[in-house]
């Protein structure tokens, strides 16, 4: 091991890029390794298996939700109808007010 105090601070970023770099690389190598694994034991009971990696976007594009109502007074404050109401669309609706009122 290296006396860490004695390098400058470009010097342990560098150590530092070069350790995460060889962490990220060795995690691949083992993630490799496991799924090459599974496979090979899935095949040996002449099963298939289907891994879906986390994290990666899906290929399939989904569309942008058209907006559905705008704020009267706020132009820019918009909803699609899907999620949670907004808090502007809620008190309009906690003062008497039809959502209908808001339609685009």
């Amino acid at each position: 091991m290296s006396d860490y105090q004695n390098l400058s601070e470009s010097e342990l970023k560098a150590v530092i890029e070069n350790a995460e770099t060889a962490l990220k690389n060795k995690q691949a190598n083992k993630r490799k390794e496991v799924i090459a694994k599974i496979k090979e034991l899935a095949a040996s009971i002449d099963a298939s298996v289907e891994i879906h990696e986390a994290g990666k976007k899906s290929s399939r594009p989904v569309p942008k939700v058209p907006i559905k109502y705008r704020h009267p007074n706020n132009p820019e404050k918009t909803w699609t109808g899907r999620g949670m109401t907004p808090k502007w669309m809620q008190a309009l609706l906690d003062k008497g007010h039809d959502r209908s009122e808001f339609k685009v």
